[in-house]
């Protein structure tokens, strides 16, 4: 194009001839827009070398000692295989815990705002560095301890129950299992029967022979090759939908609420998220291909099933999926047949390994965080929280949400008259809509949780980044931005500061006696 800056005929000249002769030739609005395209690469290049140090330098701080950035330590415990390689890197840099939530904040806010910086760049930006990036941020929480929160080790006592004392955990809780298992006293739901699905809980107790410190890393390397898959599926699905597939995994493997939070507290949602996209990704490709797509349908129902079977969530898009195929009857038969196959089989396996027992999703779903956006909303209605009554109401709410969201999967009735054509979203498999509408539908399910937790945000982002939609990318950007207010170290004191304590009204206390008698 002749009127792009970034493609002017400058490959016979080396770089310092370009720098010195820029002057002499180029002149008026083509000589800015070049300046300002290396501008755009020199501030994308920092961004993405600013993630980097500062995943580093959170990981550093956090291994370095004992501390409430890494929950499951104390001053008497903190062995070396749980603090990894980079462990004691920084010791004397500080032991003082205000000044370690200050630096952890600043961290996270700096990162996010690097984030930011990268996306808006990343057009102008090689894809080797952006992929380097991908890989060494993943890499360098890899070698993390875990951070945020204890789920990691919850998940390591729920299949030790079973395997080493031959406890069902969706029968039995872990407080009546022997509390001098190594991994007891690492974890911390000890009065909750397991609320993990049974295919992700079979991965546990292949994990126990490993002991607790192999578990915990075996399930570190397994979460971080799942995260590394799904952004390769994302990058794949944005090539086949036309979409910038750079732009795409850089809002998914980028993300420091992702980073931090998930890949550093080690939770089995980048499972359930690589089953999603693999199940987005093969009906893409059945629809690219367009004849001989049976195991390409089949693969794909099956890969939603298998999400839901590890964790329930992943449930919610399967009739957002399935609306969007209601104009394509045979390809619609061939994902419901790929989602019975898998249904029978991973039926057929957890009714093997717990019975007919199930996860326990009733007490999990009624947990309250006294930041969560229902709690705010109860505390605007002057309820004083989350009430049952309006943890009911969100619940239909949600239900009425997905099904818009199906009804926009399905889309809507071609043009009438002799030769209108189709239009593009009502195609044989209607894909792109469905992205779009599970996305919203995700989104959804984030509002009216009552317990938020940072990493979730990770169920809108791959379909953000592949959606058409720029307000579910905004949305998933803002809600990004209230999770950092929310569970950032420091964050408490920002709220208080506001005068809002959802602790002392009645209802939170009763949210916070609950939570603590499931704790001990």
């Amino acid at each position: 194009m002749p009127g792009d800056a970034t493609t002017l005929p400058l490959r016979g000249s080396s770089a310092g001839d370009r720098r010195a002769g820029r002057g002499r030739w180029l002149s008026g609005p083509r000589a800015r827009a070049l300046m300002g395209a290396d501008r755009g690469v020199l501030v994308g290049a920092l961004a993405l070398l600013a993630i980097v140090t500062l995943s580093l330098f959170v990981v550093l701080l956090v291994a370095n000692r004992p501390s409430l950035l890494s929950p499951t330590t104390h001053t008497d415990f903190f062995p070396r295989w749980m603090a990894g390689p980079l462990g004691g890197l920084l010791s004397g840099f500080t032991n003082n815990g205000t000044t370690l939530k200050y630096l952890f904040t600043g961290a996270v806010v700096l990162m996010y705002a690097g984030y930011l910086l990268a996306l808006r760049y990343t057009p102008r930006l090689q894809a080797r560095w952006v992929i380097a990036t991908i890989v060494a941020a993943h890499a360098i929480f890899l070698l993390a301890p875990p951070l945020a929160l204890t789920d990691v080790f919850n998940y390591i006592n729920y299949g030790r129950m079973e395997v080493v004392h031959h406890l069902n955990p969706y029968t039995t809780i872990p407080i009546l299992e022997p509390h001098d298992d190594p991994s007891f006293i690492l974890s911390n739901w000890h009065q909750l029967l397991s609320p993990y699905g049974p295919l992700f809980t079979l991965l546990t107790f292949a994990v126990v022979p490993l002991g607790v410190a192999g578990s915990f890393w075996a399930l570190k390397g397994i979460l971080m090759l799942a995260s590394l898959a799904t952004i390769w599926l994302v990058w794949r699905c944005a090539q086949l939908l036309g979409r910038d597939p750079l732009v795409a995994i850089v809002l998914v493997g980028l993300n420091p609420l992702v980073l931090v939070w998930g890949l550093g507290g080690d939770h089995n949602d980048f499972l359930v998220i690589f089953c999603i996209m693999s199940g987005f990704y093969l009906m893409l490709l059945a629809r690219a291909r367009g004849r001989g797509i049976s195991p390409l349908a089949l693969g794909a129902g099956a890969a939603f099933v298998t999400a839901a079977a590890l964790k329930a969530s992943g449930g919610v898009l399967i009739p957002v999926v399935l609306a969007g195929l209601l104009r394509a009857p045979r390809a619609l038969l061939k994902v419901l047949a790929g989602m019975l196959i898998a249904a029978v089989v991973l039926g057929a396996a957890s009714l093997a390994a717990f019975g007919t027992h199930f996860p326990d999703l009733s007490t999990q779903g009624s947990l309250v965080t006294g930041e969560s956006l229902p709690n705010l909303l109860g505390f605007a209605l002057g309820l004083g929280g989350e009430t049952p009554a309006l943890h009911t109401v969100l619940g239909g709410v949600l239900v009425a949400v997905v099904l818009l969201c199906c009804r926009y999967a399905w889309g809507r009735r071609p043009a009438a008259g002799a030769g209108a054509p189709a239009p593009r979203t009502v195609g044989r498999w209607g894909a792109e809509r469905s992205i779009t509408a599970s996305g919203w539908a995700s989104m959804a399910l984030l509002v009216t949780l009552g317990w938020i937790l940072p990493w979730y945000v990770l169920w809108v982002l791959p379909l953000a980044a592949l959606s058409s939609s720029r307000r579910l990318r905004a949305a998933a950007l803002v809600f990004g931005v209230y999770l950092i207010l929310t569970w950032a170290p420091d964050s408490g004191a920002l709220w208080h500061a506001f005068g809002f304590h959802p602790e002392k009204t009645p209802i939170g206390r009763l949210h916070q006696r609950y939570v603590s008698e499931l704790l001990h």
